[in-house]
């Protein structure tokens, strides 16, 4: 099986979908939002400009989504999977940002499930890049049960350099769950 970074996938929650150019205004809706980047390294991803650059850099990553909450339809907001490395056997999954009307309700759990078991078809390792400053998703990552195992200084799409930290999911320790 071939890894498809860009597949549709669903559950009772939400449904992810591959990010389309068209899907510009209705995630900005969502990523205008100060508060929803109050931690992450790059706080004025909120901007138009800032954001338009972000986006940019999902579309030309091939592996972007828009979320979906699967009763309402509204825009939950967006995520991806990058840097397939065969060698290692990995993939990284990121870049989310979840609208503040759906935190606390479960869709980033619900998100991130349904990446990592789509993943864990094809890798044995899942890793994921977070923010220094960003307490809320370092210690939704640790829910996962992932583990730190490093620091790299990181520069998103056209964005400056930030340090992030190095977690990882292991396939095996995931099937335990």
């Amino acid at each position: 099986m071939i890894f498809d970074l860009q597949p549709t996938l669903e559950n009772e929650v939400i449904k992810v979908v591959p990010v389309k150019e068209e899907d510009f205004e209705a995630l900005y809706a969502v990523a205008s939002d100060p508060l929803v980047w109050e931690q992450h390294p790059n706080k004025n991803r909120y901007q138009r400009d800032v954001f338009q650059t972000f986006f940019k850099g999902a579309i030309e990553s091939g592996g972007a989504f828009i979320v979906y909450d699967k009763q309402t339809g509204n825009v939950v907001g967006s995520s991806r999977y990058y840097e397939l490395d065969e060698e290692n056997n990995s993939v990284a999954v990121g870049y989310t940002f979840i609208g503040r009307d759906f935190w606390g309700k479960g869709h980033n759990a619900a998100l991130k499930k349904l990446m990592l078991d789509y993943a864990f078809q094809f890798v044995d390792k899942i890793i994921l890049h977070i923010g220094a400053t960003n307490f809320r998703s370092q210690k939704a990552t640790e829910k996962l049960g992932a583990s730190k195992i490093g620091e790299l200084e990181v520069a998103y799409y056209g964005e400056p350099i930030k340090l992030n930290f190095i977690y990882q999911v292991d396939k095996a320790n995931w099937e335990k769950r």
